[in-house]
């Protein structure tokens, strides 16, 4: 959704009526995750994609069906038959999209949302695709951290799913929650898609070195929020990181116990100084984080992990650090290395094995959260992991 916002929101303020078409679930090997979006204009244009070309022709007609008559659709497409000519996904997967038409009039409440993605505040947007009750389909209701807007047709339906919504936009997950008719958590009768616009993840690299730069390159590219951080004012700048969103510069360990991290923090240590790792990482073993990798070759590792273990830490705390850090691609170049460094990043969370897929048997796209029976999909950009989240732990 995030790669169609721009052209949506040059449109939406130009008044005009736009269909767009929004990946809500995923089964098996669906090539794009739930949150991807394809937008059609009056004038024919397409900006987008729900699935890599599998099924675009078919979402196009029935976005510009919705554009025309403003009644949304949820349509599920499946694997294609025999038939060349049938309707459906190649990979063998398949996805619900829910299509409808956006405009001032359907979606007042896009321009703030807009302005909340643009200036990084959370906000989470739930919407109806499939009911029963009194509530309308393609109701929305737009949570933010303290505040509401909208409804879904009853107050006790808005109560459950701001609450639900809150708790994924804290987690930066998209995804599915179901309820009864009437907002019921351990009912199964309406489907209310919860799109969040957390704060991108951070990446905080410390070191500022070619490696870094190369990394910094890489993390924009996959979405984070970039730091580079080093205590060497002549190395740390803005022109030798331009990529980076901040270039700081600080002691690594100061800088790390003084600002903001969470479980969705990335933090990779390429200064392979023992002045400047040891204390940082005295630090970083005791924070939240997602990802912990530190550069250094195999002795510098094993005198680190010495001297980490004098200051108290236990091998299961060594056990976080990814060090040394990278897959074993066989990289030497900076740019190469950092694509090592972001491969298994990549790995670590969404629980990849790095090995060849030629190698391995089963399903290409791992399914971390789906309960037994409903194969959903998860995880999708680094700001919104995605799929079919039940809300039956609350009492209905």
């Amino acid at each position: 959704m995030r790669d169609v916002l721009p052209d949506l929101e040059s449109w939406w303020q130009a008044g005009e009526t736009v269909g767009l078409a929004t990946v809500v679930g995923t089964w098996k090997s669906a090539p794009r995750q739930p949150g991807a979006a394809m937008a059609v204009t009056p004038d024919g244009s397409v900006v987008g994609s729900v699935s890599g070309g599998c099924v675009e022709g078919a979402v196009y007609d029935l976005a510009e069906q919705c554009r025309a008559t403003s009644v949304p659709v949820l349509q599920r497409y499946g694997v294609s038959d025999d038939d060349a000519f049938a309707v459906g996904l190649t990979c063998g997967g398949i996805i619900d999209v829910f299509v409808e038409a956006v405009s001032r009039r359907t979606f007042p409440e896009l321009g703030g949302i807009l302005a909340d993605v643009r200036d990084g505040r959370p906000v989470a947007v739930a919407t109806l695709v499939s009911g029963v009750g009194t509530s309308t389909v393609g109701s929305r209701l737009v949570v933010r951290p303290g505040s509401v807007e909208g409804t879904l047709g009853s107050a006790r339906f808005d109560t459950a799913v701001r609450d639900d919504a809150r708790g994924m936009l804290e987690q930066g997950r998209t995804g599915i929650v179901r309820y009864g008719p009437d907002g019921e958590r351990r009912g199964d009768d309406s489907a209310v898609f919860v799109a969040s616009y957390a704060p991108r993840p951070r990446l905080i690299v410390f070191g500022a070195i070619d490696f870094a730069a190369a990394l910094a390159r890489v993390g924009a590219f996959l979405g984070y929020r970039v730091t580079v951080c080093d205590a060497r004012a002549t190395f740390a700048t803005r022109r030798r990181f331009p990529e980076a969103d901040e270039v700081v510069v600080d002691w690594p360990h100061r800088y790390l116990a003084a600002t903001a991290v969470d479980e969705r923090t990335t933090v990779c240590v390429l200064t392979h100084d023992p002045k400047f790792d040891v204390p940082l990482l005295e630090v970083a073993l005791r924070r939240p984080l997602a990802y912990l990798g530190v550069m250094g070759s195999r002795r510098t590792n094993a005198d680190r992990a010495r001297r980490l273990r004098e200051l108290g830490f236990s091998d299961a705390d060594l056990a976080r650090l990814h060090a040394p850090i990278g897959l074993d691609i066989g990289g030497r170049t900076p740019e190469e290395t950092a694509i090592s460094i972001a491969a298994e990043i990549i790995a670590t969370r969404h629980g990849g094995s790095g090995a060849q897929l030629r190698q391995l048997s089963g399903p290409i796209h791992h399914d971390l959260s789906a309960p037994a029976g409903d194969p959903s999909t998860t995880f999708g950009d680094p700001s919104a992991p995605a799929g079919d989240v039940r809300a039956s732990a609350h009492d209905g």
